[in-house]
């Protein structure tokens, strides 16, 4: 065993040994969609007297945190994103109104003296700021007052605390100690109020929440003018329920908001959908995984075998460092790190096709020599295509937000634990096979030795496929023309994630008919609402934008059509929230394409990155009429399916421009048409076994993974079908026509020893 081989697998055990003590040890963080709760995104507002900047955004965070304390929510989360949003994570929380209720409300206190009785013309709403002068505001009877300065405010506040008196008949209360001066300052109020005579509207005192008079109490006949109530303590009285009580006790603990907040994003998701989703993912996994393994240990046999373990340890290795890092696993996120399992295939595929050409040309330097080279030869491709991945995942993280942020986290980092799954796992455990006798004497064993069914058609009929490139081109602009004419004709569905709005799903316990729950939900003062179900008694309801009263009248009429109905999803996206994730898709779109052109034109020649990223909008453009066709919505979990077809077409076209690069290396008299047609059929083994591998685990996600992740499956599949075909019929013959009408030459690069006498077509 050299010293190299030593190196990579000390490395290898150091990896998978610190990967199994953090997997043991170090729970993942799973998103709210995977355990069920509330997230509530909230956006601070500037108000009369004071900017909504970052450090009234600081301000905010510490108010909105003592309030969820107080709500005794089990592990809550609250965070800052941005410079005036705040999210906060409620996990267990089914019903979001109380909470949003509480986290919205300014909370802003004040006590005043009541100078007399108003006209009802009277009556206005100024700012509560506005301490310096007289204001009319009606009391909790709805009788205008007059109302004077305010003597204290909530800051004034030491502690509130929801209580019950049942001798004397006051039932609920709220009763408030002070602080500091507060307690002074009430005894003054109270003390001035109680020189009035009994009966006077001036010997209340007027107790206002958020402009709102919530308790109007006459101070008690026992109390001496000028004196007041002393102790530092007094009671707010107003015929509250508990909850009321409960709620404004919660407010006073946790102090007035600096600004106001406005709701901008609320998602709901139930356990049972959570518990689903992990299961059904879980499952699809599993079968994926299991299916592919099998796949590629009939194709490459023991070295098959071999990639398999190393699949297994890239998912030890991936699920280590989302622990490690503290990521949130979310729904697409678990997505995202089954299709890496397929995605980590491709980098074996590539090793072994490429060691099945170094084998059939110098089959007299045996299995080790051809390993080696396979490896070697394959680094640049994988390399190109692994980068490319990464920048749409990076691209991701920067301008997406909420789970599909997560997917690319997940995405990126399955990608980083495949390299390494399939450049030092897979090659130590090959290296080490292939260095035993017992193997050595069987090579048709290790699945090098022979160059494979494909191969062997190929080498058989021998193809021109570049022959006919121009109808091959217009063969992709007929499909982008059906493709368009599907968004101009059926128009895109955009989920509330770009347009705004609300969208609930319930499962019911039988069907209900979409038509009678349209009726019900407009005899209910919905009109617009967008209703649509399916046979295993799902319904959907997507409507403009609601208050959680408004949602709950929603689930009152579906409740009473159905007979009975769980909520399983609520998601708020407020319409400046639509605006801007819209916005940002496109900018991610654009970002992606723009940046692959980059990497292309630097690490190639202009003409392929030309043709690349030509290639990757055609597969984008087919993809999204495809789903315009079939009425599928275009929402978050779309655009990571989009993104990643992206990264997955231009991996496909990375893996052709790098074989004729390397041909043209050692060729410089062929036309380069034909250059391209060899590389095509050199690299169509690992096309093909590499899509093979990615559909075994699509597929199970499709038919296994829920109605969660069904469309994105779907959306992948059909990109890979679209993306194998333009990496040879869309890319490679739109880099012919741009080669034959360029003034530069032909890609040449210096010539590798190890790749002359490679070809075998």
């Amino acid at each position: 065993m050299t010293r190299a081989i030593r190196v990579r697998a000390f490395f290898a055990l150091a990896v998978l040994a610190l990967s199994l003590y953090i997997t043991l040890t170090v729970p993942v963080r799973l998103g709210l969609d995977l355990r069920g709760g509330t997230q509530i995104v909230l956006e601070t507002r500037d108000s009369p007297t004071a900017k909504a900047d970052s450090e009234a955004a600081d301000r905010t965070l510490e108010v909105l945190r003592r309030r969820i304390d107080a709500l005794g929510v089990a592990e809550p989360s609250i965070a800052r994103s941005g410079d005036n949003r705040i999210i906060v994570e409620l996990p267990g929380i089914q019903d979001p109104r109380e909470a949003a209720d509480v986290l919205g409300r300014t909370a802003q206190l004040a006590f005043h003296p009541v100078l007399g009785t108003a006209d009802t013309g009277e009556t206005s709403r100024q700012p509560l700021t506005e301490q310096s002068a007289e204001r009319v505001l009606p009391d909790e009877s709805g009788q205008p007052v007059r109302l004077g300065p305010s003597a204290l405010t909530g800051a004034d506040v030491d502690s509130a605390e929801a209580r019950f008196d049942q001798q004397s008949g006051v039932g609920w209360y709220v009763g408030v100690d002070f602080k500091g001066a507060g307690g002074d300052a009430w005894a003054r109020l109270t003390g001035e109020a109680a020189c009035r005579p009994a009966g006077d509207p001036a010997r209340r005192v007027a107790i206002v929440l958020d402009d709102k008079v919530i308790s109007s109490p006459q101070v008690n006949s026992s109390v001496a003018c000028r004196t007041g109530i002393d102790g530092g303590s007094t009671q707010i009285t107003g015929s509250f329920s508990r909850e009321e009580a409960r709620e404004l006790g919660l407010l006073i603990n946790g102090g007035a908001l600096p600004v106001p907040v406005e709701t901008v994003e609320q998602r709901t998701v139930g356990p049972t959908l959570g518990a689903s989703a992990i299961e059904a993912s879980a499952r699809a996994a599993v079968i994926g995984t299991a299916l592919t393994s099998l796949f590629i240990i009939a194709v490459y046999r023991l070295l098959g075998a071999l990639a398999a373990v190393a699949l297994a340890c890239y998912g030890v290795i991936s699920y280590a460092a989302l622990a490690a890092l503290g990521a949130t696993l979310t729904l697409p996120g678990l997505a995202g790190f089954v299709l890496a399992i397929g995605m980590a295939v491709d980098a074996n595929v590539l090793v072994f096709e490429r060691a099945r050409e170094e084998y059939a040309a110098r089959q007299s330097k045996g299995l080790r020599a051809a390993l080696t080279a396979g490896f070697r030869n394959a680094f640049s491709a994988i390399a190109d295509s692994n980068i490319t991945t990464l920048i749409a995942a990076g691209l991701l993280f920067f301008l997406a937000s909420g789970p599909v942020r997560g997917f690319g986290v997940t995405l990126g980092i399955g990608v980083l634990a495949s390299m390494l799954s399939a450049l030092v796992i897979t090659r130590v455990l090959a290296d080490y096979a292939v260095a035993r006798r017992s193997v050595r004497r069987r090579p048709r064993l290790t699945g090098i030795a022979d160059t494979g069914r494909v191969r062997d058609w190929l080498i058989r009929r021998n193809p021109d496929l570049m022959r006919r490139r121009r109808t091959w081109l217009a063969a992709s602009a007929a499909a982008l023309v059906l493709a368009t004419s599907g968004i101009a004709l059926r128009g895109l569905d955009f989920g509330v994630e770009f347009t705004g709005g609300r969208l609930m799903e319930y499962a019911t316990s039988a069907p209900v008919d979409a038509d009678r729950a349209r009726d019900a939900l407009a005899d209910a003062g919905l009109p617009r609402a967008v209703v649509q179900t399916s046979g295993d008694g799902d319904l959907s309801v997507r409507t403009d934008q609601l208050s959680n009263a408004e949602a709950a009248k929603v689930d009152r009429t579906i409740s009473d059509l159905a007979g009975s109905a769980d909520k399983i999803r609520d998601e708020l996206i407020g319409p400046s929230l639509g605006d801007e994730l819209r916005r940002g898709a496109l900018i991610a779109l654009a970002s992606a394409l723009a940046a692959q052109l980059l990497y292309l034109a630097v690490r190639f020649r202009w003409t392929f990155g030309t043709s690349a990223v030509a290639a990757m909008a055609h597969d984008a453009l087919i993809l999204v009429g495809v789903f315009a066709w079939l009425g599928k919505p275009i929402d978050g979990v779309f655009l990571a399916a989009l993104l990643t077809v992206i990264g997955y077409s231009v991996n496909d076209s990375v893996v052709v421009f790098d074989r004729i690069r390397e041909l043209s290396a050692d060729d410089r008299k062929t036309p380069f048409s034909r250059l391209a047609n060899t590389a095509i059929l050199q690299t169509l083994p690992r096309t093909v076994n590499t899509g093979m591998g990615a559909v075994f685990i699509l597929s199970a996600l499709t038919l296994l993974g829920g109605d969660s992740l069904t469309d994105f499956a779907l959306a992948l599949l059909i990109g890979i079908v679209v993306g194998t075909y333009s990496s040879m019929f869309t890319a490679a013959p739109l880099a012919i026509e741009l080669q034959a009408h360029s003034t530069t030459p032909p890609p040449n690069t210096t010539p590798r020893s190890a790749t002359r006498g490679a070809a075998v077509i």
